[in-house]
């Protein structure tokens, strides 16, 4: 059987429209770190997953997408696991009133840190912003909301970091944004998909009333190297 594109979907974004943001080599390849924790390997043979010990130094982090439990090769070890649903937009998507965004810059990027800092979407990193475009809803000059998009394998981006401060949450700015994003990558002739906790139920009820439906359930592995070890 065929396999979806989005079934390796990180290797995919690493291996085509995003390799200049990673490091690796032909087995296994990763985001550079300032980007984002993101690895993934060729294939699931022993050898690929031993190659993912070149790319975690010491201290550093790894994450992975899977479609089965997968071990830490020697070396590493696993700091988390968790389940993930990847959702993907599968019909129109519903009408509202925009309030007003901006396209984020590289200016913005401590904003958006400390934004993300405080509403934990995901990881985001001081180059992040290199993956995709990136909107926010602006108040009284402060960064309140925001939504970007993140991995993009071809045909396909992430939709991703979708988050608001706890001041203005209960004013819609999350559907806003996610909408917003989702229509810049339909017009470029792309499908949205997105990622999302399997346990973060008030976020998979948002993205079905906006359109999204669940592909498939994926295993969320992260390893690490331990400071000190070699």
């Amino acid at each position: 059987m065929t396999s979806h594109p989005l079934d390796r979907v990180i290797w995919k974004a690493l291996t085509t429209s995003q390799r200049g943001l990673s490091e690796g080599n032909a087995l296994a390849r990763r985001y550079i770190a300032a980007v984002a924790p993101f690895a993934a390997t060729m294939d699931d043979s022993a050898p690929s997953m031993l190659a993912l010990n070149d790319l975690v130094p010491p201290g550093d982090r790894i994450a992975l997408t899977t479609t089965s439990a997968v071990e830490a090769p020697p070396g590493l070890i696993v700091a988390m696991r968790d389940t993930v649903d990847q959702m993907i937009l599968d019909s129109d998507i519903p009408s509202r009133s925009s309030v007003a965004s901006v396209t984020l810059n590289k200016d913005d990027v401590p904003a958006m840190l400390a934004l993300t800092d405080v509403t934990h979407p995901g990881p985001f990193g001081p180059r992040t912003i290199e993956m995709g475009r990136y909107l926010g809803i602006k108040a009284s000059g402060d960064l309140v909301a925001m939504a970007g998009e993140r991995m993009r394998p071809d045909g396909f981006t992430e939709v991703s970091a979708v988050c608001v401060a706890p001041s203005h949450r209960g004013q819609g700015l999350a559907a806003e944004l996610v909408q917003a994003v989702t229509q810049g990558i339909i017009d470029r002739g792309e499908v949205p998909f997105l990622h999302v906790f399997a346990s973060n139920t008030p976020a998979i009820t948002l993205y079905q009333k906006l359109g999204f439906s669940r592909r498939r359930q994926f295993e969320l592995t992260v390893l690490t190297r331990p400071p000190g070890s070699g």
